[in-house]
């Protein structure tokens, strides 16, 4: 089933007033018709939606059945991203959103590969932040999880600090028991921070800056990960861990 993101303006009692580029998609991409169902998503929920109507440049939406579905987290995962080279930065960020991040915070680093010019980089937020709406239809969520501009470490590192629990997958003396106490710590509402290093890896002094922050190191298993192997890999233990365990509490 499609989804459409949607203005909370665009609606007018149990109806939205679809235009622009989705009103196209919906006419003459999709080819839809009256009757049809779809969803659209406003201000963090769904809709399910018949389509009622094509007229001039609107497409007019009834909804059948609100809060028809929610496919947020218990948590809200944020991931800070070490900038990595080509184009792995539109996968993580594409696969960020399917896992159910809430954010993705691009962070350069002293081992980044690749260095974007100043002039590049508005440009580059806004060609993810449109991969992050794509990939948030794709997914059937109910929010676009925002792509934040590109930080440097010492701001990435501010933020950090405003989460409620700050996760630094590097080279744990623990091995897997530093991660099960850290997942563990999750609790429902909570903001949970993600740090993945880029291609080159953390420098030490990167590290014991992230541990300052309130970062807890921990592992992602005996193997080595690529950069992005490890962000999916990340956002998975904490999207399953979150989902089987919180959600499973609360009911």
């Amino acid at each position: 089933m499609h989804n459409f993101f949607v203005d909370e303006n665009k609606r007018q009692g149990d109806f939205y007033y679809i235009t622009d580029s989705d009103f196209n998609h919906i006419k003459n991409v999709l080819r839809m018709k009256v009757g049809d169902t779809f969803l659209v998503s406003s201000e963090g929920k769904s809709d399910l939606c018949v389509l009622r109507e094509i007229t001039g440049d609107t497409a007019v939406a009834e909804i059948s059945e609100e809060n028809y579905q929610d496919t947020s987290l218990p948590v809200k995962l944020y991931l800070f991203q070490g900038i990595p080279k080509s184009d792995k930065m539109e996968l993580v960020i594409q696969k960020a959103v399917e896992l159910g991040a809430e954010g993705i915070i691009p962070v350069e680093m002293n081992r980044c590969v690749v260095k974007i010019d100043e002039k590049k980089k508005k440009s580059k937020q806004s060609r993810w932040q449109a991969i992050s709406e794509s990939a948030a239809k794709q997914s059937k969520r109910t929010v676009i999880p925002e792509v934040f501009e590109i930080s440097t470490y010492k701001k990435a590192m501010e933020k950090a600090k405003e989460m409620d629990l700050f996760i630094v997958p590097y080279e744990s003396k623990d091995g897997m028991k530093s991660t099960k106490e850290a997942l563990a710590k999750m609790e429902k509402g909570m903001s949970v921070g993600i740090l993945i290093g880029p291609e080159g890896g953390f420098e030490e002094k990167e590290v014991q800056e992230a541990e300052n922050a309130g970062g807890i190191i921990v592992s992602l298993g005996k193997r080595i990960l690529r950069t992005e192997t490890a962000a999916i890999t990340a956002l998975s233990m904490c999207m399953l861990y979150s989902e089987m365990n919180i959600e499973v509490e609360e009911k």
